[in-house]
This record gives C-alpha cells, structure tokens and sequence, in this order.
C-alpha cells in the first residue's frame, strides 16, 4: 500500500500523481535525538514512529532539501517546520454549531422576508467598440435573434436590437473564454504527461523510443 503522510491533517499520500507534482516522502531519522525532534514537530499524543512512517516535503522547507542528485534528499539535521494545526476537537465542534445557528436563523429570515419587488432590466450599456473579427462573429451569432414571428422581420424597436445585440457580444466572450481555458488544461496536461515520461525514463522502465512515442502521442 502507499505511504501516508503521517503529519495531523495532512492527506498527501505517495502516489504516482503525488510524485508527478514534486512532493516527496521521508523517513523519520534514525538518530534518537533528531528522532525525537521529529516527533515532537508533529504534535501527536501518544505517536511512535516506524520503519514505514513517512512525512511528506510540504512540511519542510526548501533551503532543506538536497536537490543535486537524482534523488531529492533531506539535509542533515534538519526538522520538519511547516504544518498547519486545525482547532482542537472542542473548538471544532462549537465553531460548527454556531455556523449552524447561524444558517438557521439566515434561513427563518429568508423565509419570512417579503419577496423583493419586481425590477426592470438594467439599460444595454453602449456598446464597446469591436475589430471586424468579433463584430462578423457577432452577427452570426445575432442572426437567428433577429428572425422572429414573421419572415425576414426586425424587431420592432431600436432597443429591443441593442439588447439582442449585447447579448450576442455576451456569448461571444463566453465561448471565447471556454476556449482559453481549454487550451490551458491542455497545456497542463502535457505537462503532466511530459514529467510522468521523464519519470519512468529515469527509473529505466521505459525505453527512448517509447518515451519518445508517448511524448508524440
């Protein structure tokens, strides 16, 4: 089974994905001291360490690694420094019965409050000034707006085609933006897929021309 971070609140365990993303998992030392000095950074009543216990490099810092050769390496004498200690138990539990409290009496107020009036639709602000790339997207988006209960008919005011108009430009942004956030979790996949190659290389379980394919694949 994979190591487990033996850190309180701390759910990194040593997996393929953990290893992708440069988190590291070390042994408690064997001298007793530095040992003890170990345990005692963790703050776990009653824990005794084993040959299998792991604390993984979130909890150090970076002048504390050794990153010179193939294998990141603790350096000697260091302590485990960084860790984030939630509320004890007690404290917990009070601070998620009043965040309880206080939905309830949101909800009683909420569901005896009057509904709000009935407002108008803000105006169509003025329109941005578009290139002709957007402006031609907008009016093949726009198109089908503009056919209404009759053939080849307009709507019936200027501002009934300013609201149809904006919007157009509305969608345009959206579909825009769905396409750079695809890009960009393309670009993290490949990423991903590019360290994962270079890992399994470096363990020598996959040849160059292997390596090569996946990174083309």
């Amino acid at each position: 089974m994979p190591h487990s971070c033996a850190a309180l609140d701390c759910t990194k365990r040593c997996t393929v994905q953990t290893r992708t993303s440069g988190v590291t998992f070390h042994r408690f030392p064997k001298e007793t001291n530095l040992r003890k000095r170990w345990v005692k950074a963790i703050r776990r009543k009653g824990f005794s360490p084993n040959t299998s216990t792991r604390l993984c490099s979130e909890h150090f810092k970076q002048e504390d690694f050794d990153r010179t050769g193939q294998t990141v390496r603790l350096r000697e004498g260091v302590v485990p420094s960084i860790f984030s200690f939630s509320t004890p138990p007690k404290k917990r539990r009070a601070a998620k019965t009043t965040k309880a409290l206080l939905k309830k009496e949101e909800s009683k107020k909420v569901a005896s409050a009057p509904p709000p009036p009935k407002q108008e639709p803000p105006p169509c602000p003025d329109l941005p000034s578009q290139s002709v790339v957007t402006a031609c997207l907008c009016l093949v988006v726009m198109l089908p707006c503009l056919i209404l209960d009759h053939s080849y008919a307009l709507p019936p005011s200027l501002g009934d085609l300013k609201v149809k108009l904006c919007e157009a430009l509305e969608r345009v942004e959206s579909l825009e933006r769905e396409m750079r956030n695809a890009k960009d979790r393309e670009r993290r996949a490949k990423n991903a897929l590019h360290v994962l190659v270079e890992d399994l290389k470096g363990k020598n379980l996959i040849n160059e021309e292997l390596k090569q394919r996946l990174e083309l694949s």
